[in-house]
């Protein structure tokens, strides 16, 4: 069992920046991927952002530029750093780790983006 938990969401104003950990504990060997992923409401959840175990990254194109993902190996910790944020950025930001055939998410942090 890998259990996620997201940290760093809130309230911020247009233009502003933010940073969301998610720190992955349990059973975190062989993980082979972590991700970002956002839910508004009344949408679908989508992909912003993956990091494989070796570092490979690939981006939602539509907000690759504003969103940066980075991992830290020695924390177990991944990071998603938000600039230049707009109030259509306002969702629910998940975070995922994929180990084998299984997919983990945490419970989710609120981002608010005011005009």
């Amino acid at each position: 069992q890998v259990r996620l938990v997201e940290s760093g969401g809130g309230l911020v104003q247009a233009g502003g920046s933010l940073r969301l950990s998610c720190a992955a504990s349990g059973s975190i060997f062989s993980i082979d991927a972590m991700g970002w992923y956002r839910q508004a409401p009344g949408k679908q959840r989508e992909l912003i952002a993956r990091i494989s175990s070796g570092g490979s990254t690939n981006y939602a194109t539509s907000l690759k530029g504003r969103f940066t993902i980075s991992r830290d190996n020695a924390k177990n910790t991944v990071y998603l750093q938000m600039s230049n944020l707009k109030p259509e950025d306002t969702a629910v930001y998940y975070c995922n780790a994929v180990r084998s055939v299984t997919t983990y998410w945490g419970q989710g942090t609120q981002v608010t983006v005011s005009s």
